[in-house]
């Protein structure tokens, strides 16, 4: 009974709900193509603060940091297409790094100090670890790094570290802007047709509520014997909660514009993505460091299961509608 009714409200909200738009269309339009222009525009106000300012702890710095990296976060699920040409993911967010290999690479560059690093094509060439808003971390939250010497080499390699990902983020936006959009829309390209496109999408979501359940949640969990609050993505500076938001609120839309008209579906995506956001809200665990507080540790081991209830919501209802499988991802095989 419970099924029929369900059917017979879907067929119900076909007759009474108003023509919505293309749903790649809308997709493409409120949330892809502006989250890359403001990816773009942030990081590039984050390379002009890097060249102006040096001390790690100046607030239009910090601010500046900030954003960009907010805005890549709200896009961060959309590992396909420009975002995956010439690896300019991993150059912008090489995360996790489960081998310590970031401070290495830093380590590395500032006892060479070698000046061929600090040009768009040398530090372009460097390691991949050394790059990207992880390491700009490192540089700016880090005591050992924020204060390392010589100054004058420090302040060089983080306006160069801060170019590279303004480069990399124009390059994103542009591709889109210019030609990835518009095979979507019309299922070209790489796409044999729409189907292909709206599969490529869902497992965009579906790989965001990966990430999250398994790397921004699962790592700092660890085990109830052994939690792991260092594995907790970006807590030097504070932002490990902040980033699981994000990634909420980034999703909640896409989700929600991929159940089209399916009225009945949607609102019961918008039902537990709101559940699942109030969750992450009342958390006030800046750094996830309750993973090793027992009672704390419960309350975030309930999001995570609220987030693989998500995922099992959208596997068993929004890809059947969607008539789709979630396939392969960037984190497979991890």
């Amino acid at each position: 009974m419970k099924h029929l009714l369900f059917a017979l409200a879907a067929c119900a909200s076909l007759i009474t709900a108003p023509a919505r738009a293309d749903m790649v269309e809308e997709i493409l339009g409120q949330q892809i193509l502006p989250g890359m222009q403001a990816l773009a525009d942030s990081s590039h106000r984050l390379a002009q603060a890097a060249e102006l300012i040096c001390r790690p702890g100046a607030s239009p710095l910090r601010r500046a940091y900030r954003e960009a990296f907010d805005n890549w976060i709200r896009v961060s699920h959309l590992r396909f297409g420009p975002t995956e040409a010439d690896n300019r993911a991993f150059a912008l967010a090489f995360w996790p790094d489960s081998r310590g290999k970031t401070p290495k690479t830093l380590v590395r560059h500032m006892r060479a100090a070698d000046p061929a690093l600090l040009t768009p094509e040398g530090f372009a060439q460097s390691s991949i670890a050394g790059r990207g808003f992880y390491a700009l971390e490192f540089m700016y939250f880090d005591p050992d790094f924020s204060a390392a010497r010589p100054t004058e080499y420090r302040c060089a390699l983080v306006a160069a570290m801060a170019r590279d990902i303004a480069t990399n983020a124009a390059a994103i936006h542009q591709d889109w802007r210019d030609s990835y959009a518009q095979q979507m829309r019309n299922g070209t390209g790489r796409y044999t047709d729409k189907t292909e496109v709206k599969q490529e999408l869902y497992k965009a979501l579906n790989t965001g509520l990966q990430l999250l359940a398994d790397m921004r949640l699962g790592r700092p969990l660890g085990t109830f014997d052994r939690p792991r609050p260092k594995r907790a993505e970006a807590w030097r500076s504070g932002r490990s909660q902040h980033h699981i938001l994000l990634s909420l609120q980034s999703l909640r839309p896409l989700a929600l514009a991929l159940a089209d008209d399916n009225a009945p579906l949607r609102a019961h995506l918008e039902a537990e993505f709101d559940k699942a956001i109030a969750r992450a809200t009342a958390l006030d665990d800046p750094r996830l460091s309750g993973v090793s507080n027992p009672a704390k540790r419960l309350r975030i081991e309930a999001l995570q299961q609220e987030v693989n209830d998500l995922r099992a919501l959208i596997e068993s209802e929004l890809g059947p509608s969607l008539g789709v499988l979630a396939g392969f991802n960037s984190l497979d095989g991890d």
